[in-house]
């Protein structure tokens, strides 16, 4: 029996690779002689380079960045052969500061940046970004910047790329960008569609995530409005993704990147399709289950391509599933969850299985995911034999 383990990340309680090896364990303690393949998963959000650098075997090295307010930081990037993989949240992370710390204005992305050059430095030709989760709202103005442009004022008084200094922009010169960047493919990691600008823009939607309060948001699309006007390219800012990070898709839609759902380029990337090939069951998972779940997030992406694998096994309850089936497993299930049942899911499986804490569901998840696993696949081989 081939199994496929291709959870998501268990948030503060196990990466993506852990939950993989913990479905795998329990799967052999059910059935010893089952084929067990292990893909770590992830959409575009956290967890996104560490999936991919572990089921790439990436070497993964760590190095001093500019963080969200200039101080040093240290963030991680992963190797796998030209192929570099990060998160921007690991430079610029909403997480770095606390609340009161939080300054919007006077935060930029150069941390972004400069993870970009060492990736060129390290001969990167497939750039692999996770875009999500930074505290910025600069338009990528500090990555580029980083990368070798140059911003002036009105009186050709060269600018720091935080908004507060932006609002004086008045030329962007992106002549001396990295000449490496023209041979290297960067492919983001973007789930939303937001442009740019306006009421659906970076700064009206995240800004006040961020810190902003109405005053900052009205500034913050004034300034980059003007960045798009000067640089020449207030059509990009329409794209969707442009709002992205603070408004960093639009940076990297201005280096040649594209963007793409996040779950689809993780799953091409860790060859989920080819694991999924003679797969008698799925099993996935993360920590949290409900109606939204299939709404762009990493289990959509495993539905999708388990529909797709064929199929065709004994199954019990719920609907027949039209491909592979999946059993998933979480920390909680939540409103609507039964809705997954329509789309190929055969089991949904909660992996605490007594009254505990959250401190202690978080810090036994792995034995617990196991322990699950094993109680499921019985059932599921039972059910089988029926």
């Amino acid at each position: 029996m081939k199994i496929v383990c291709c959870p998501d990340s268990f948030k503060e309680s196990m990466t993506a690779a852990r939950a993989a090896a913990a479905l795998a364990a329990g799967a052999r303690r059910a059935i010893p002689d089952a084929q067990c393949v292990e893909v770590p998963m992830a959409d575009g959000g956290e967890g996104f380079a560490r999936a991919i650098a572990d089921a790439l075997g990436a070497r993964v090295i760590t190095l001093p960045v500019a963080g969200v307010r200039g101080a040093t930081v240290t963030a991680e990037l992963a190797l796998a052969g030209e192929r570099a993989i990060f998160e921007s949240a690991a430079a610029v992370g909403l997480d770095q500061l606390r609340p009161e710390e939080r300054d919007i204005r006077r935060s930029d992305s150069t941390g972004v940046g400069q993870l970009i050059a060492r990736a060129l430095d390290e001969g990167a030709t497939e750039i692999l970004v996770g875009l999500g989760g930074s505290a910025t709202n600069d338009g990528g103005a500090g990555m580029l910047a980083a990368l070798g442009a140059r911003f002036y004022d009105d009186a050709a008084t060269e600018l720091g790329t935080t908004p507060a200094e932006m609002v004086r922009l008045a030329r962007a010169d992106f002549s001396g960008l990295d000449s490496r960047l023209a041979g290297v493919t960067i492919r983001v990691a973007c789930d939303v569609d937001n442009p740019l600008l306006g009421e659906r823009g970076a700064s009206a939607i995240y800004g006040p995530q961020k810190g902003a309060s109405p005053e900052d948001v009205e500034f913050l699309d004034r300034v980059l409005r003007n960045f798009a006007t000067v640089a020449g390219k207030m059509d990009v800012q329409e794209t969707p993704g442009a709002g992205a990070a603070g408004g960093l898709g639009f940076a990297f839609l201005l280096l040649g990147a594209s963007l793409e759902s996040g779950v689809d380029l993780v799953m091409e990337t860790v060859g989920l399709a080819e694991a999924m090939a003679g797969a008698d069951l799925v099993l996935t998972g993360e920590g949290a289950m409900d109606r939204q779940t299939l709404m762009g997030k990493t289990l959509s992406g495993v539905a999708r391509l388990a529909a797709a694998a064929g199929g065709g096994g004994k199954h019990t309850g719920g609907a027949k599933p039209t491909g592979v089936p999946i059993i998933a497993f979480a920390g909680k299930l939540g409103e609507g969850v039964e809705d997954l049942y329509e789309h190929g899911f055969v089991g949904l499986v909660p992996i605490v299985d007594r009254p505990c804490t959250l401190d202690e569901a978080l810090a036994e998840g792995a034995a617990n995911l196991e322990n699950a696993a094993e109680r499921a696949l019985r059932l599921y081989v039972a059910g089988q034999r029926a």
